[in-house]
């Protein structure tokens, strides 16, 4: 590391896309580069990509900068230093850090993908200044993480915040039990998660459409779109409401593709109240549910704090 001004590297380890940003001390971006993550060539493809990144961050800073990495994966690290319940399937088992660390010569903090979307947002974003922030990932997959006091609380067993390995609560008629790669059936992320509105919508009304298209759809007006996305809604908000029954945080933040559904931020609210616990005394619920203030980069920006704090 260099002794001229300290630099923190984030980088959002994803499925299908690895993002990277350089923030300097008051936050501001200095670079930022996408590529895509060479998941299907394996687990030390991936590394090779990442250590070219990093090496990309670090030629367009000056020679004598300093620079932290924090990094934002699916899954997290056991005790023995491997990855674990990574939907991103050829990292676990894998020791990712000890290995990045080898090949930079540096340290390197590794966090849930979802810890990392909580502290950003707890940090500077959409639940900054709050004592809670419970911060959910909705996309390829459903996670969260959650911030008190602005620190990532982990837990003992590096769970905290697995949400989406929780069957949904309050089942109903309707609802499917897909398999889940975690081994269950019926997790709240095989329901929630984008696959799983898609899914929904096949099975519903035998068409065949990306999350997205439907959530473009419902906007159109389409009917058919219209009931699947008010029956993602409900499931949704069942979910949150056993969050907020257990956690009562301040904030829900999301992240990920479908936080870009714009009613979800009414329509969820307006439903989670039958099954917030309320012992019969009816009074509004006080957790606010908001977009990631800082959008897809959110996740980014919270693996360049968790480097810069170094936890």
């Amino acid at each position: 590391m260099g002794t001229g001004p300290t630099f923190s590297l984030g980088i959002d380890l994803g499925g299908t896309k690895t993002e990277a940003v350089v923030l300097d001390g008051q936050g501001a971006e200095r670079w930022r580069r996408r590529i895509a993550t060479p998941s299907a060539q394996g687990y030390h493809a991936v590394l090779a990509a990442l250590t070219t990144l990093v090496a990309d961050a670090r030629s367009a800073l000056a020679a004598d900068a300093a620079m932290t990495i924090g990094m934002g994966t699916p899954g997290s690290l056991t005790a023995d230093g491997v990855l674990k319940n990574a939907n991103t399937q050829c990292l676990n088992g894998r020791p990712l850090q000890h290995d990045l660390q080898d090949r930079l010569g540096q340290a390197v903090v590794i966090a849930n993908d979802a810890n990392c979307l909580a502290l950003s947002e707890a940090t500077d974003g959409a639940g900054a200044g709050v004592p809670v922030v419970f911060a959910a990932i909705l996309g390829t997959g459903t996670g969260a993480g959650i911030a008190v006091n602005g620190r990532v609380l982990t837990g003992p067993n590096r769970l905290a915040g697995e949400w989406g390995h929780n069957p949904l609560p309050w089942a109903e008629a309707d609802d499917a039990r897909p398999a889940c790669y975690c081994g269950q059936s019926g997790c709240v992320e095989t329901l929630v998660s984008g696959p799983g509105l898609a899914a929904d919508h096949q099975r519903r009304h035998d068409g065949a459409l990306t999350a997205a298209q439907i959530a473009q759809a419902a906007a159109a007006g389409d009917a058919a779109c219209i009931d699947t996305l008010a029956r993602w809604q409900h499931r949704l908000a069942r979910a949150l409401a056993a969050v907020i029954n257990l956690l009562d945080p301040d904030v829900i933040v999301l992240g990920g593709g479908l936080s870009r559904i714009a009613s979800t931020y009414t329509g969820v609210p307006a439903l989670w109240g039958r099954w917030v616990f309320s012992g019969g005394v009816r009074e509004p619920v006080r957790t606010r549910l908001l977009p990631a203030r800082h959008g897809d980069a959110s996740g980014v920006r919270g693996a360049a704090w968790l480097g810069r704090d170094g936890a």
